[in-house]
């Protein structure tokens, strides 16, 4: 699970698990919605919060136990997290089961490392901050065929920087649940952290059955055959080890600037602007124009102006199904937004305006039929994944993940770095 480095040392490992006989023994189904996440790399949060006059003592001893409290209360209402994911061998589907005994596991950790360096916006080595998450098994599609494989679901890490701060990492199995459903556990864990009570009253529960998603279409049965029939992809998204990683910040004025960009490109080309220019689109274009100059930069290889470059949104359609569904359902409900363009526009002086309406008209595609071309959604990932030409996005600010606070202050810093694959 954690794993001991040179500037890392593992102090405990427990399990946390809800109160005795709050949770009755539960088998869920994986849905299409699910279903599609199986070659992702899991999910993964890390929070980082100041405390300067705090030892790594001090913190075990009055701290850890009220979060060890706390969680275990949380997961009495979201205890798939606690449980197994099972994948059998075909004909039979796979579910998450949860049985009285399951936990969620959970290390401490204390580190050497300076604090003040992994919360800056700078350049970071990403092997450092990988040490601060906990490590999940994933499911093999080499034995996907032949034998059940059982595997958990959540793990989490907290790391003690002492008379520094913590950091606090949580793993997750993409299969299980999206960001929405993980973010909402988080919210529910720091209010009752901060409340000091299980009184949940002025946050939502979660919804966590299965019964409101339909699949008149069998899409689940086809992304089951594809998975099957692939052989090994390993998980997509994985970051190299020895990449770094860098917060960029894009400022109000630069967004205004970018909107104005567009709208001055496309007059000028003799276009008439009939979408919303909105702050997600052009930052989406911005990023997608830049970080494929600097992909070509950096491989150097020689590319034809009729190839496509790629740009996939995971986008929430909890509120876009023709059918009904809590906002507080819990799983996953993503829709895959592909966006494509040619490279030799997209790398041309208008590049940021042809991205930008591209991903515009896609986004009013998905508004008119989330659903629409979801059999596909699969084969389209490993079509794309051949070539490597693309950029993802998931999250929204919506989620407020600098407000997750369990009564010490918002955090320092927010990372994200596993890389969400583009399915």
């Amino acid at each position: 699970m954690a794993t001991p480095t040179s500037t890392n040392k593992v102090t405990d490992h427990f399990m946390v698990a809800q109160p005795p006989r709050s949770v009755s023994t539960t088998t869920l189904p994986l849905t299409f919605f699910d279903i599609r996440w199986f070659f992702c790399c899991p999910m993964q949060l890390l929070c980082f919060y100041e405390l300067p006059n705090c030892s790594t003592f001090q913190w075990t001893q009055t701290v850890l136990p009220h979060l060890k409290e706390s969680l275990s209360l949380t997961l009495r209402h979201f205890f798939p997290f606690a449980a197994n994911l099972t994948w059998p061998p075909p004909p039979q589907e796979p579910y998450i089961h949860y049985q009285e005994g399951n936990g969620l596991q959970v290390a401490v950790v204390e580190s050497k490392a300076d604090f003040n360096h992994l919360v800056a916006n700078h350049a970071r080595d990403f092997k450092s901050l990988k040490s601060l998450f906990p490590q999940l098994p994933i499911i093999s599609t080499l034995l996907s065929n032949t034998s059940t494989q059982v595997v958990p679901i959540m793990a989490i890490q907290f790391t003690v920087f002492p008379n520094s701060g913590i950091s606090i990492g949580l793993t997750l199995n993409h299969l299980a649940a999206d960001a929405t459903s993980f973010y909402h556990f988080i919210k529910c864990w720091t209010w009752i952290h901060r409340s000091q009570t299980e009184d949940l009253t002025s946050v939502s529960l979660p919804y966590c059955k299965k019964d409101v998603i339909q699949d008149p279409y069998g899409i689940k049965s086809i992304y089951l055959k594809d998975i099957r029939s692939w052989g090994d992809l390993g998980p997509v998204g994985e970051v190299d080890p020895g990449n770094v990683l860098i917060t960029s910040i894009v400022k109000r004025a630069k967004i205004e600037q970018l909107k104005h960009l567009v709208t001055t490109q496309s007059k000028a080309n003799g276009e008439l602007l009939q979408m919303r220019m909105s702050t997600f689109v052009v930052t989406c274009a911005f990023m997608w124009v830049n970080l494929m100059r600097l992909q070509e930069k950096i491989s150097g290889g020689l590319l034809g102006d009729d190839i496509l470059y790629y740009f996939v949104i995971a986008a929430d359609c909890r509120q876009q199904l023709a059918f009904p569904i809590s906002g507080t359902y819990f799983g996953n409900c993503l829709a895959q937004i592909l966006v494509s363009a040619r490279r030799g526009e997209l790398m041309g002086e208008s590049g940021i305006a042809v991205a930008a309406k591209a991903i515009a008209r896609k986004i009013l595609e998905f508004n008119k039929g989330a659903l629409i071309g979801a059999e596909k959604w699969v084969s389209n990932t490993k079509e794309i994944l051949k070539h490597g030409r693309l950029v993802s996005v998931a999250g929204t600010p919506k989620f407020r993940v600098y407000d997750t606070d369990f009564g010490w202050g918002k955090p320092k810093k927010y990372e994200d770095p596993s890389h969400p694959c583009a399915n």
